[in-house]
Parts: C-alpha cells; structure tokens; sequence
C-alpha cells in the first residue's frame, strides 16, 4: 500500500481552495496548497507516490454507520407493512434458520453496498460475529462488531452467552484491532436482568463499548413501566449499563429525565429515522434537547430488514427534513451538525481516529464527483451533497489509505452477489 496523493482537491473543513492531500501508511500525512508538487517532493526522497487527478472532485470522510445488522441485506421484505413487534416476530422465526456463512455472505453483500454509498466505518450489532468481521476485513471497511447477548430470561441461555461473550472477547484480543470488539445487548425486553448487569460489568473490566436498542418504541416503555416501575433508559442506568462508553440505538421515546440521563452520562444516541419511520415506531427524535443536554448524536440506518438500504445520505437527508417538520423550525439540524452525526461524532463514539479531512487522521476518505447537475447551482457543498445529489455521485473510497472502490468499481462485486443470492436458494 504505497503512498497517494490526491491533487487539485477539495475538502470538506480544509476552506474553498483546492488542495492536495498526501496519504501514506493508512492516514493522511500532509494537507498542503494545491500546486506545491508534493508528489515531486517525495520521489526525490525515493518514495514512489500514486498522483490522482481530482480537479472539480470534493473529499469527504468517510460515513460512520452507527447502527446495522449489516446480513440482513439477505432478509429485505421479511416483514413488510406490520407494525413493529409483529415484524420481530417475523425476524426472530427467519433467524433460526440463519447459520455462518449466511452471515458471512449477507455482510459481504452489506460491504459493497455500503461502499457504494460511502460508509467506511459501521459498527454492526448481529450475530456469529466472527463471520461478519472477516466479511468487513475482507471487504476494507472498518467494522465494530458486538457479540450480542440474549437470553429472553432463560437462565441456561444466560450462563451459555456469557461463555461464549468471554470465549469470543478473548479470541478477537489476539485476532482482531483494538477497540473492534464490543459488548452488545439486544434490548432491555429480551435480555433478563442478571444478564445486563453481567454485561455492564463485563464491559467495563476490559474497557469494551457497549451497544443496544434503547427506547425505541412506545410499548417498550410502556411494558417497562409496567414491570420495574421505571423507564428503559432508568432501568438501563440503575443497572449501570450507561456512560460514554455507550452506543444507544434508537432513543425515540424519552421523558426529560431520560434526556437529563443520556446527556449526563454522555451516552451516544444513535438516529436510524428510515426504520423508525418504516415501522412506524415513531419519528420525534429529540435531537436538540439531547444535544444541549450532553448527549453524542450519531446516525445509522438500521439494517435492511427495516430500513431497506445502507445509505447513510438518504438518512441524513430524511433526518433533517422530518426534524424540521415536526419542529415547524427550518433551521433544525443545520449541515455541518448533520455531516458530524454522520462523521466525527460516530468516531467520538467509537474511539477510532477517523471522521475528519485533518492531518494525521486514519485516511477514510470519499471522492465525490461535482461534475453532474446537483452541483451545477452555486449553493454550498454541503447543501447539494445532502438535499440534492444522491450516493452515486461518490465516485471513488478510501478506507485505511488504500482504494477500495474507485470509479464506482468493487473488486469481487459480482461474485458476491451471485453468492449471495445462491445462499438465498439453498435447501
């Protein structure tokens, strides 16, 4: 992987000028005036540099999609127009059928599309994780994947998950980057007591993340009412289950004292609004209070089964539009807040040193072709990038220093698919 230098480029946080960024060793070394010649300067030092011409081109980090169940790519229409316990019936029955290289091949599948619309970094929350990291490894993105703990207050189910939480944190220690491992639980409704407890604690001992579902519909907080007096979010934090160390999915349903919580506990809360809006599970997120109360907004797109796409842009679009609807404010959630939820604040949350155009950060960068009618009007970048372009127009991506799409060309991209769709056909 040798060094590259994108020329005549510009950058979203690098001002309205063109530049050159120079890229060696995963990160991006040197942010410089275009017209320096870096690349000059580095063959006489004996490096051989790779120039790519980018004038009339756009950097962009890399999108950080902070909630998927990235094999579901292999599970899109399992349950369509049902409300939302009535479709996890549908998952929960499809998902028993479900083995390794499913999960395998649904991520491969997951990678390229999510390649194809500019993520670089997802934090995957699904099971046989093992698979669905070597999927991600393979593909060049950058994953977080968690073991998933589930029980449904079985205690021989409870005993069996943390083994094999332990077993898989112990394995990936030696086998996995640091700080890709997490400790994820389903939902306060599906995993007993005892079992959050455990995890919080797990968590904590070996400085892990944890991610879950948190809040997401109303009969969720309805039923923990019901049945330990408290809220989701309450429940979750007197079981020492919140901090900044947690990534929380959803947080639809929030009374102020769970906003007073999350922010407090610099809890990262995490917007997937295509899913929440296909399932009708609702569409009031409280970006602004949990924003000034200390919260960290990121986005997601949920996984395929609900959302349908990986497309981060679409979400970012849609999040904006529904927020300013509901608020009747056309200035909620303004494009440099929206591009960070997509970026720097999903790095934040996870503790990766990507998620901005700067010197010295991982080198997880889109290529973004202007040249195209959604960016022939002189509006700011950052307002035909989100309202009006769509994904298509990322030409080419970097993740790690190296291209793992470039002119819209995935490397095995067909080979995954017929794979794909011969797990889909298997007896």
């Amino acid at each position: 992987m040798g060094p590259i230098l994108l020329k005549n480029i510009k950058a979203v946080g690098c001002g309205e000028d063109e530049v050159d960024i120079l890229i060696e060793d995963g990160r991006i070394r040197r942010i410089s005036s275009s017209g320096q010649d870096a690349a000059v300067r580095d063959r006489e030092k004996g490096q051989e540099v790779e120039t790519v011409q980018c004038h009339g081109k756009v950097a962009v980090p890399g999108f950080v999609n902070m909630h998927t169940h990235a094999a579901m790519t292999l599970m899109r229409g399992t349950g369509e127009d049902v409300a939302f316990h009535q479709w996890l019936d549908r998952i929960w029955t499809a998902e028993r059928h479900i083995d390794e290289d499913f999960v395998y091949l649904g991520t491969r599948l997951a990678c390229v599309e999510m390649l194809r619309t500019g993520t670089t970094t997802f934090n995957d929350h699904y099971w046989f994780p093992s698979a669905a990291y070597r999927a991600a490894s393979e593909s060049g993105l950058r994953p977080a994947i968690s073991y998933v703990l589930i029980d449904r207050n079985d205690r021989s189910a409870a005993s069996l998950e943390k083994s094999e939480c332990e077993e898989l944190y112990l394995r990936s220690k030696s086998q996995w980057p640091e700080g890709t491992f997490m400790t994820g639980i389903h939902s306060i409704y599906s995993v007993s007591g005892d079992l959050l407890g455990w995890a919080a604690d797990f968590a904590r001992r070996h400085g892990l993340k944890i991610h879950l579902h948190l809040s997401e519909t109303r009969k969720e907080v309805e039923d923990c009412i019901r049945e330990h007096g408290l809220s989701p979010v309450q429940y979750a934090d007197r079981l020492g289950l919140l901090g900044p160390d947690t990534i929380a999915a959803h947080t639809l349903w929030l009374s102020d004292k769970d906003v007073e919580i999350l922010g407090s506990r610099k809890v990262s809360c995490v917007h997937n609004i295509n899913s929440n809006l296909k399932l009708s599970s609702g569409y009031r997120f409280l970006y602004n209070e949990l924003k000034a109360a200390g919260a960290n907004i990121c986005i997601g797109t949920d996984g395929c089964a609900s959302s349908n796409n990986l497309d981060v842009l679409e979400a970012l679009k849609t999040s904006a539009m529904v927020q300013k609807a509901w608020r009747e404010d056309p200035a909620a959630m303004p494009l440099d807040e929206l591009l960070s939820m997509a970026t720097a604040n999903g790095a934040e949350a996870l503790g990766f040193d990507t998620g901005k155009i700067e010197e010295g950060k991982a080198a997880d960068i889109l290529i973004v072709d202007t040249d195209n009618t959604f960016f022939a009007s002189p509006a700011p970048f950052l307002a035909n990038f989100i309202y009006s372009a769509h994904s298509d127009c990322i030409e080419s991506v970097i993740c790690g220093g190296r291209f793992v799409m470039r002119d819209r060309r995935i490397p095995g991209e067909k080979e995954i698919l017929q794979q794909a769709r011969r797990i889909l056909h298997r007896k």
